[in-house]
């Protein structure tokens, strides 16, 4: 079976392509911040609590190699390395704010669930 074959058999839906590409928990998170401008490694690391250097150098490597991001290494001392959004991964701009949109929309019943709960406590 050809590699082609069997990638279109693993993921006969749409959906678990985008699953595949920009899922996970931090993905969502390093696109969404390259969305205004560039950002070296540390930057990202700092504005994502929680990630590990190896995640992090792992989910650029993956959305480099699917083309979402690019990667600009400058010739100074120390090294400069810098990730943006590519022009092919700039087309996913509208997901993100739409998931974006959501999860605002998700967080308002929940945020006044919690005030109502504190009140009545």
């Amino acid at each position: 079976m050809n590699a082609n074959k069997e990638l279109t058999e693993e993921r006969k839906c749409t959906i678990e392509t985008v699953i595949h590409v920009i899922g996970g928990k931090w993905k969502p998170t390093i696109l969404w911040l390259l969305l205004d401008s560039s950002k070296r490694f540390s930057e990202l690391e700092k504005r994502i609590p929680g990630i590990t250097q190896k995640m992090l150098a792992q989910h650029l490597r993956e959305m480099e190699n699917d083309r979402l991001i690019t990667r600009t290494i400058y010739p100074s001392i120390p090294p400069k390395v810098e990730y943006a959004l590519s022009e092919y991964g700039e087309t996913l701009i509208p997901v993100l704010q739409t998931m974006c949109d959501w999860g605002e929309n998700h967080n308002r019943p929940v945020a006044k669930q919690q005030v109502e709960a504190a009140a009545n406590q």
